[in-house]
């Protein structure tokens, strides 16, 4: 009878193999997924060195002339007292938190496992690449309750509203009309001036939006429909870009599913972060050590306008 061993020989990933057993050599890491990198774009001038990312927004005043302080500022020939301009500048800002790991191993674990094909310092740093990953897709979508900062999906001060019915219960013209809707309060917002080019939502409402066919020769999906006629479409000559986040599932009020309508451009919105250095190899004894450390940020919501939530889908 054949045995086999259920534990790795330490963690050099060497295992006891049988005459008839064909071992895979394929290295498969956990199903992990992450899309912060695809959601957001990043602000690179910030550096290790740095303890807070800030910007500022700036406002003008500006009164009419004459009788009429909002209209136009008509002068005379002769006119002595002529109105200006007021500027405001508002600061604002996050910390940059510094992240770390290490990573360690013997060197004896180094050569068994590079002996059996599967090299324990490769597969640690794939490990903490995931984790990096994983840490920065959550603080990009929901931040971090600990440090009290928000993410894209649930920053202070964006407007909530809620869905006259979820879409599992709605027809397609009234999918496309709570859509508009999001996409409308955002434009009214901020002041007409910008429609959001990206729309957010949990996988369900996603894989809903694809099974829905709104074509009569059943061609086309409600998805594919809606990203071509919506007031985003029609207002910035680009599809609507609709994606999906599993951060949205149960993340509106109440536990409720959340879309989130937003525009995917570092001047509207983005996201600060010191990518990965190390240290040089430390060697204790028979240990290597080797530290990795980052700084991750939070969002930064340059216009706060220009996002707009809906709960309930």
């Amino acid at each position: 009878m054949i045995t086999f061993d259920q534990a790795t020989v330490d963690s050099s990933g060497a295992f006891l193999i049988g005459e008839l057993e064909r071992l895979d050599p394929q290295v498969n890491l956990p199903l992990v997924g992450y899309t912060w990198t695809r959601d957001v774009k990043l602000r690179e001038d910030v550096s290790i060195a740095d303890e807070m990312s800030s910007w500022t927004n700036t406002t003008f005043a500006a009164a009419g002339s004459g009788a009429n302080p909002n209209g136009k500022n008509w002068i005379s020939q002769d006119s002595t007292a002529i109105a200006g301009v007021n500027v405001d500048i508002n600061k604002d800002g996050n910390p940059l938190n510094l992240w770390g790991m290490e990573l360690g191993w013997t060197v004896v674990e180094l050569a068994a496992a590079a002996q059996v094909g599967r090299p324990i310092d490769s597969q640690k740093m794939d490990g903490l690449q995931l984790k990096w990953q994983m840490d920065n897709d959550e603080q990009v979508y929901v931040g971090d309750k600990t440090l009290n900062v928000q993410g894209l999906t649930n920053l202070l001060g964006v407007p909530v509203n809620n869905a006259a019915k979820t879409w599992a219960t709605s027809t397609a013209d009234e999918i496309r009309a709570s859509i508009n809707k999001v996409l409308s309060d955002a434009w009214a917002t901020s002041a007409y001036t910008v429609v959001p080019t990206d729309l957010l939502i949990p996988p369900e409402q996603f894989s809903l939006l694809s099974s829905i066919i709104v074509s009569s020769a059943g061609n086309q999906s409600l998805l594919t429909y809606l990203s071509t006629n919506t007031i985003a479409y029609h207002q910035n000559g680009v599809p609507l870009n609709i994606r999906a986040v599993k951060w949205l599932k149960e993340a509106g009020i109440g536990g409720t599913d959340r879309m989130v309508a937003y525009t995917n451009d570092r001047k509207y919105v983005r996201y600060p972060l010191v990518p990965l250095q190390s240290v040089p190899i430390q060697y204790r004894g028979l240990y290597q050590l080797v530290t990795y450390y980052g700084k991750l940020g939070s969002i930064e919501p340059i216009y706060r306008e220009t996002l707009s939530y809906v709960d309930g889908i």
